[in-house]
């Protein structure tokens, strides 16, 4: 599912920036680390983007500035038309519904106190809080079993999951809350080959299905180009390249971009 061109970004990123106080690990010293230089993406529902980059080339700090887990020091997020820098707390936390966040570890995202039940309701309990126990279980089933888990794993625990059943758990807790928007910061590089492309076409069809905007951070190009129809280059903080993921995979413009294909793990088909 694509969206029309003339329908307005899900999400906008103007000229972001981000610094981080220099420190040695122990005590902060002088001057700034540039983390972010004025990066800039926009991204339409349907739409899929890959933010591709060695380590510390900005990415994950990417991410946590589009939920203001980190204030930019210029910039703006645009969240469906809405400027987050300007919402109260309570505005932000309503409107960070509308994006949601699948990370690389799941385990560690899932409450190792909350069965599988609970983890996956904890949206719904918040957006539909008058619904019945009854009801809630029926939309956690229908959720699972959208992401190819049935009702045996409602009463397990992250510790009683492999890694693959973890990470569809945090997907169907992720979908759950009806984003317009869903992050996803190295989902699959913790799986092995086969269980990657299975969660690479897991996204892919629930993108379709729901219209998201995808926006898909990893350092894996192969899962890029697999994945998004779009790929922004990240180094240093600043963008090298932008653009459909095939010309830049074909031809890129740029030599750093050429010395990531040449690194580029295979993914299999």
């Amino acid at each position: 599912m694509s969206a029309p061109i003339s329908s307005p970004p899900r999400v906008e990123v103007r000229d972001l920036s981000v610094r981080f106080r220099r420190t040695d690990g122990l005590r902060w010293r002088p001057g700034y680390v540039e983390a972010l230089k004025s990066v800039s993406l926009s991204l339409r529902g349907g739409e899929s983007l890959a933010i591709v980059g060695e380590s510390g080339s900005g990415k994950s700090t990417l991410a946590r500035a589009l939920f203001r887990l980190l204030v930019p020091v210029g910039g703006q997020v645009l969240l469906e038309g809405v400027d987050l820098a300007i919402l109260t707390p309570a505005e932000l936390r309503a409107q960070r519904r509308r994006m949601q966040m699948v990370f690389q570890d799941p385990l560690s995202s899932l409450d190792p106190s909350f069965s599988v039940l609970d983890s996956v309701a904890e949206p719904l309990r918040v957006a539909a809080p008058g619904l019945s126990a009854s009801e809630v279980v029926s939309r956690v089933q229908a959720q699972l079993a959208e992401v190819g888990l049935d009702g045996e794993y409602l009463l397990r625990r992250p510790q009683q999951l492999s890694g693959g059943q973890a990470q569809r758990v945090a997907i169907a807790r992720a979908l759950m809350a009806d984003p317009g928007v869903l992050v996803c910061d190295e989902p699959v590089s913790a799986l092995d080959a086969p269980l990657r492309a299975q969660i690479l076409d897991l996204l892919d069809a629930q993108r379709r299905k729901r219209g998201l905007a995808l926006l898909f951070i990893t350092h894996d190009l192969a899962a890029a180009r697999y994945l998004c129809e779009r790929t922004l280059v990240l180094r240093g903080g600043e963008e090298v390249e932008q653009g459909e993921t095939s010309r830049l995979f074909a031809a890129p413009r740029q030599a750093y971009t050429r010395e990531l294909l040449d690194s580029m793990l295979t993914l299999p088909a």
